[in-house]
């Protein structure tokens, strides 16, 4: 049973399927070489996300964020300083605007307090963010201290607006990011370069990633 209207063949259904099959593809080329098509499958499994969330009519927030992010997803699978400096930004200002988004839709901070699990996933979530910002000062340069910085502070306030969010799908989406985020921080930076462990954090903190845009993109279009 599909979750739009209209069966396999309508717009909707077939460009979530399309979303899915691009992000199994690329689940299985992760360890290959950057190569255009690899680059292009990256791209298009959050791109089509944010295609189906326009053909649904979602909030522009949501279609912007998952726009910036494909981007950041194509900058991410190339080589290079620059590429990584250029996919970090692509995500920051993402995240702003999931935000803005969480905020809009959310009934406040004060929600919060009032639910102390929420309260408690925000500990935990600052926690994580501050043992992954005193890891990776001391390894990576000084030239990304200040941009890994701020992202890490981003990632955290986007899951905290999260939580002011009603749809358990949301909240467990903004989770998922933040967990893929210090997986692909570890194995990148922490990791040595020929630690066993690479190969099995890259596929995890890929799959991690696609489940959170997804869960976020459904929360918002069926819930």
């Amino acid at each position: 049973m599909m979750p739009f209207p209209g069966g396999i063949d309508s717009n909707a259904n077939a460009t979530l399927l399309f979303s899915l099959a691009a992000a199994v593809i690329y689940a299985f080329t992760i360890d290959m070489p950057p190569k255009l098509a690899r680059s292009a499958v990256k791209t298009l499994a959050v791109a089509m996300l944010a295609v189906l969330a326009s053909l649904q009519g979602g909030p522009w927030l949501l279609v912007a964020a998952l726009t910036l992010s494909a981007i950041g997803d194509a900058l991410l699978s190339r080589d290079g300083e620059k590429a990584f400096l250029g996919g970090l930004a692509s995500f920051l200002v993402a995240h702003g605007l999931y935000i803005a988004l969480f905020l809009r839709f959310g009934d406040g901070v004060g929600l919060l307090s009032a639910e102390p699990w929420r309260a408690a996933i925000a500990m935990a979530m600052a926690v994580f963010a501050l043992a992954m910002l005193f890891a990776l000062w001391r390894r990576v340069g000084p030239a990304l201290r200040l941009p890994v910085g701020v992202y890490v502070a981003a990632i955290l306030a986007m899951t905290i607006s999260a939580l002011t969010l009603s749809n358990f799908w949301i909240i467990c989406g903004a989770v998922l990011f933040m967990a893929s985020d210090g997986l692909l921080a570890s194995e990148k930076f922490l990791l040595t370069a020929i630690s066993p462990h690479r190969v099995w954090m890259r596929h995890a903190a890929w799959m991690l990633y696609y489940a959170a845009q997804l869960a976020i993109t459904m929360g918002f279009l069926l819930g």
